[in-house]
């Protein structure tokens, strides 16, 4: 079985040739320093870890799983001494805040090293993951105490992190929750309740687990604007920052899933635990927010990395696996890469995480601005764009990401069905993360009910008009015309039915039943538009065999994949009526 390839070359590509790395950093202060080579020279060094390290453990950590005995929480053989070395190798903080011990390198970096973690070992790369997300909370909205306690040792990665959102009667309406949290007269809360679905939720790496818990206070009034964030670690912490006695938390089980079982997913008894607030009383969500937006960024590049890693050995099997006849006939048995439907799987699975890479890529970009930019504008601009594209980054990776592990899964054939070849893991571990985080038909919601309305439409304008320069400028030599033109009439009908969608917003009903198919229509779109963007510069670019590809992968791209866009909005176009109209007895 052929090993994981970190895709250096095609970040380097993206990062120097499409994106101009250099000038981009260099406008924003404090990344002045920041260049292709040292970004290079850095992901190398990551993607080296992730093959090196964490994709040996990948199959057996899935096989192992976690256990939970005597109240302890055990990962699989090798994922404690696994996590020590990502730690001693300073990759936890590697985008962390300086001020805590981060290392403060660009968004742009960590997501491409997200990517590469997810590939090598999705189970393992959510704890640094999920920790990250947690440190971003406590330094937007706790006190200068909590920051100064539990950043440090969270950015080094010496403690972990989780967040307690769920339970059994409360999952995507958070409203329903019934965690509660009384004062204790001293500051602290007292907080009481289970939570289930608690990824991180333990683990036996030694260190702390900070929680971040959504709980009610006594005089809470009911629905989402009665809950608050509460910070509560598994360990209370001294005033000399050693860690104390154990804090009133137990892990009632660990959950039993369709994939990721190396990541323990806890169900967290909260019997009196000690807690602090995190932001303003019933204002949890909106710090909970801060997190959970992160989070749904990283979840995005989950899939993306999962494509990758499934699309490389599918391509590498094909290559090797001999079966059936030339399409002339004359030669046999064959590498299956020669047959026609093995080539349009292979070719869609790279089109795809090519150009999600490239978005992923863009949008970091956009995160690294609106935090860094001198000019206000500029920042506006730039988190507009972030806010647009999270749930299409959530939505649209994970579901081609399980696309791609599904299609390279068939490229094995029975071998695909069949755990010692990996595919299988793939195609499970894939599933989760069309769910997590919110739901991909929550992201689409978001997407179509709150984010096209944003400045009264002006931020998907602005998308567009964007969109639009971009493709006018591409160079339109003969090989990429084709491509060219097709994303730009697909642009122009996605622009009249976004109107049209706004004109409508009023209406939730026809929200909902347009709301997943304009968010892949939008999706194709973007990706379209990136894959004109990089085969203009692989034109203009000396030949290689990377430029080769990606030109042949835009009109790939545009003439097989774009066309369906057409479907998805004949789709939308067809209303709610018929979606609505069967009485709910009846199905």
């Amino acid at each position: 079985m052929a090993g994981y390839i970190p895709p250096i070359d095609d970040i380097s590509f993206l990062l120097g040739d499409v994106f101009d790395l250099d000038t981009q950093m260099a406008a924003l202060p404090g990344f002045e320093e920041v260049n292709i080579d040292l970004a290079t020279s850095i992901l190398e060094e990551g993607g080296k870890f992730c093959a090196e390290i964490l994709e040996p453990l990948n199959r057996s950590g899935d096989e192992e799983g976690c256990t939970l005995e005597d109240g302890l929480v055990t990962t699989p053989k090798g994922f404690a001494q696994a996590y020590r070395a990502f730690v001693d190798g300073g990759w936890a903080g590697l985008s962390g805040d300086p001020d805590f011990g981060g290392q403060g390198l660009p968004r742009v970096l960590q997501i491409l090293l997200d990517e590469m973690l997810s590939s090598a070992n999705l189970s393992f790369g959510l704890f640094p993951g999920l920790t990250r997300g947690a440190v971003e909370a406590i330094a937007h909205h706790a006190t200068d105490e909590l920051k100064q306690t539990y950043l440090p040792k969270m950015i080094s990665g010496e403690w972990t992190g989780a967040m307690a959102l769920t339970e059994s009667s409360a999952g995507t309406d958070l409203g329903l929750l019934t965690t509660r949290a009384e004062p204790r007269g001293d500051g602290s809360y007292a907080i009481r309740g289970t939570k289930i679905f608690i990824s991180s939720g333990d683990q036996d790496f030694g260190g702390n687990v900070v929680h971040l818990v959504l709980a009610r206070l006594p005089d809470a009034p009911k629905g989402v604007k009665g809950i608050s964030l509460f910070l509560s670690p598994k360990f209370l912490v001294k005033q000399d920052g050693s860690l104390g006695e154990r804090n009133r938390m137990s892990v009632g089980s660990l959950e039993h899933k369709m994939g990721i079982h190396a990541q323990p997913t806890c169900v967290m008894n909260y019997d009196g635990a000690i807690g602090w607030l995190v932001g303003e009383p019933g204002r949890g969500l909106n710090a909970m927010f801060t997190m959970m937006n992160a989070e749904r960024l990283f979840v995005g590049i989950q899939g993306l990395g999962i494509g990758e890693a499934a699309n490389q050995k599918a391509a590498a099997y094909a290559r090797d696996r001999l079966q059936g006849r030339s399409p002339d006939g004359a030669r046999g048995p064959v590498p299956i890469i020669e047959h026609a439907d093995v080539r349009k799987m292979l070719l869609t699975g790279r089109s795809l995480t090519e150009a999600g890479r490239a978005l992923a890529v863009w949008t970091a970009l956009q995160m690294d601005i609106a935090t860094r930019h001198p000019d206000p504008e500029a920042r506006r601009t730039a988190d507009g764009f972030v806010a647009l594209l999270t749930p299409v980054v959530k939505a649209a990776f994970t579901d081609f990401g399980f696309e791609v592990a599904v299609m390279s899964q068939q490229v094995f054939g029975g071998h695909g069905y069949i755990r010692e070849w990996g595919m299988e893991q793939f195609v499970r571990d894939a599933r989760i993360t069309q769910i997590y985080e919110g739901t991909n038909g929550v992201q689409a919601m978001d997407l179509v009910g709150r984010k096209l309305a944003m400045d009264n439409g002006d931020v998907v304008r602005r998308f567009f008009a964007l969109v639009h320069a971009d493709l006018s400028s591409a160079n339109g030599s003969a090989e990429l015309e084709s491509a060219k033109g097709a994303v730009t009439e697909a642009l122009v009908r996605l622009e009249q039915l976004t109107e049209d969608l706004l004109s409508t917003s009023a209406d939730p009903m026809e929200a909902g039943a347009s709301a997943t198919d304009y968010l892949r229509f939008f999706a194709l779109v973007s990706f379209g538009w990136l894959w004109v963007r990089m085969a203009d510069k692989a034109a203009a670019s000396v030949p290689t065999a990377l430029t080769k590809r990606k030109l042949l992968l835009a009109r790939f791209f545009a003439a097989r994949l774009l066309p369906q866009t057409l479907a998805l909005e004949a789709a939308i176009r067809a209303g709610a009526t018929d979606i609505m109209a069967l009485d709910a007895d009846l199905f």
